[in-house]
């Protein structure tokens, strides 16, 4: 009985790989007849296991069942679903945290010991701290991820960056996390252009539309990501020389606040937006980078200007 039971778990986890097996291979790896993993086959069927045969190659194949029958881990596997539990149990996404703590306390009560120490000793010495920003929904986040992977048209009112309530026509291709918010990515279709939302901002209008033949994404897509949250959303959009190398740069700015661009060994273009002339100004001059202002160029008249005051403010001393 030991044995069978063995053999059933090494043959499922051989169909969790995803790929198509014949008899003949389950059997070779297996070390047992084609009858034999035929029968073992019957078996999962009957623990729930949706295990389909394809026609014509006499092959086997893991599919998607009714209900979720119990999952095969490897260690690495484990530790990286109790680690992303533990995560999403801190939020992120409306709703989950108590879902996440409940599967968490399923997984560590049945991990091998030298795995829940490894997990264990990673939690004792882990301190999360609350994003601070909104959450999303499950039900938007799902909506949203299904039209993309379906590529049909999404419309969704969306409250935009300065609060104007608009409806969007989109051709929905990419969902992003930037670790504190979620982003899509898609084809504008009044805008005949590309633009990231918000997701925790808009709210899918059901049903969804016509399918449609993906485009080819932008190159840089984590590029025009950043770009799209930290400058092309706000009314002045500045590009700045900062005189230091840009890994000592991006040591200092996220990605999700600012755009960084190699200039050469010693210097780097950083492109950031603003509502805010003096918020632009204050946010590079805090770094404590030399820098160089070159665009927009209300932003270079306004540091000319608050030279001036500046140094008229320290006149006589």
């Amino acid at each position: 009985m030991a044995e069978s039971s063995a053999r059933l778990l090494r043959l499922l986890s051989l169909l969790q790989t995803q790929r198509t097996w014949s008899g003949g291979e389950l059997a070779d790896r297996l070390e047992v007849d084609v009858r034999t993993v035929r029968r073992d086959v019957d078996r999962l069927r009957t623990l729930g296991y949706p295990v389909h045969a394809t026609a014509g190659t006499a092959g086997y194949r893991l599919g998607a069942g009714a209900r979720l029958p119990p999952l095969l881990l490897d260690d690495d596997e484990a530790i990286a679903v109790a680690v992303g539990l533990r995560a999403a149990a801190t939020g992120g996404v409306t709703g989950t945290e108590e879902s996440s703590v409940r599967a968490l306390a399923k997984l560590e009560a049945v991990l091998p010991a030298r795995l829940r120490h490894r997990v264990g000793t990673l939690n004792a010495v882990t301190v999360s701290l609350p994003g601070g920003g909104p959450s999303v929904a499950p039900d938007v986040l799902v909506a949203v991820a299904a039209a993309c992977r379906a590529t049909e048209q999404l419309r969704f009112d969306y409250a935009g960056h300065d609060g104007t309530a608009t409806i969007r026509r989109t051709e929905p291709h990419r969902l992003v996390h930037t670790g504190r918010r979620w982003y899509l990515v898609a084809w504008d279709l009044d805008r005949d252009d590309w633009r990231t939302f918000r997701v925790d901002r808009l709210h899918p209008r059901v049903p969804t539309g016509p399918r449609f033949t993906p485009r080819a994404l932008p190159d840089d897509l984590p590029s025009f990501v950043a770009g799209g949250i930290t400058t092309r959303a706000y009314r002045h959009r500045a590009r700045f020389t900062l005189q230091v190398p840009v890994e000592v740069a991006a040591d200092r700015i996220a990605p999700t606040v600012g755009v960084l661009e190699a200039v050469d060994e010693r210097s780097c273009t950083l492109h950031a937006g603003s509502n805010s002339l003096d918020e632009l100004l204050l946010y590079v001059g805090l770094f404590g980078f030399p820098f160089e202002v070159h665009e927009p160029p209300e932003l270079v008249a306004h540091v000319q200007e608050l030279v001036t005051r500046l140094a008229a403010a320290v006149d006589g001393r």
